[in-house]
């Protein structure tokens, strides 16, 4: 049966080539981003080589309200949203203190108020239909604090604890919540942050396997899915608790540190 997805940050990097996957199923998309001559592109491209219908809205989810406008447009147009996928995120180098506030505060709507409120308006509706799936971006800098990305590293903490949460309370129903949680990806966030010039980023994944595993996950149900993260850091996560806190600290700042 036609699924449709609704993909925020979808313009480009992972949400772009998730939009690609899904139509592939022949599922319908609703894509969310700010270029609308981005999205209508990417519109032309779907529809044309797919036969889907590809709704596209432009919007802002880093301004207030953003995130119950599209639920309120999608509700409007009469569309059922199987797929929530919470793309939409981005991040900043440099010390807490010396960083632009509102840019900082731009980022916490968008990766945390933004996500939770979309998901808020959209699980309701699933629930009553007792089915859906539900995919947040995370980052496995979830797992750790990250100096020099004090806030980025902090937001996705929340996304991937919120996210294993939620997938625990809907245990019972036949929806299921991931949190795709990937590792230094080649996407326009490593240049936007300024990652692509720290050692962090020398040996990037492609956006396409990201996407790729990010949505096979979440088909399958899967809490926490790992994409694009060395084998020697997959093997130290079990013990990330156990390292000493400071000796952490330092590593991941050097790490992060402009080269």
């Amino acid at each position: 049966m036609k699924k449709t997805a609704l993909i925020t940050g979808a313009s480009s990097g992972i949400g772009k080539e998730m939009a690609k996957l899904h139509a592939r199923t022949k599922g319908d998309l609703i894509l969310i981003a700010r270029s609308t001559n981005k999205l209508e592109s990417l519109k032309k491209e779907l529809e044309g080589g797919f036969g889907i219908k590809v709704t596209i809205i432009s919007k802002d989810l880093s301004v207030t309200g953003a995130a119950k406008e599209i639920y309120d447009e999608t509700k409007n147009a009469g569309i059922e949203v199987d797929y929530l996928i919470n793309n939409a995120g981005f991040g900043g180098l440099g010390k807490f203190n010396e960083r632009d506030w509102e840019e900082d505060k731009a980022m916490i709507q968008l990766n945390i108020l933004a996500l939770t409120e979309l998901t808020r308006y959209y699980v309701n509706d699933m629930v009553i239909r007792n089915t859906g799936k539900i995919l947040n971006v995370s980052s496995t800098a979830a797992l750790i604090p990250g100096p020099l990305q004090a806030v980025y590293y902090a937001t996705k903490a929340y996304v991937t604890s919120f996210s294993n949460a939620l997938n625990e309370e809907l245990s019972d129903t036949g929806i299921t919540v991931s949190s795709l949680m990937p590792g230094a990806t080649e996407t326009g966030f490593a240049t936007t942050s300024g990652m692509d010039k720290t050692p962090l980023f020398k040996k990037a994944a492609s956006s396409y396997y990201v996407a790729k595993r990010g949505y096979e996950g979440m088909l399958k149900g899967k809490l926490n899915i790992f994409a694009g993260v060395p084998l020697p850091f997959l093997l130290i996560i079990p013990f990330i608790s156990l390292m000493p806190k400071r000796l952490m600290l330092k590593t991941v700042k050097k790490l992060q540190e402009v080269q």
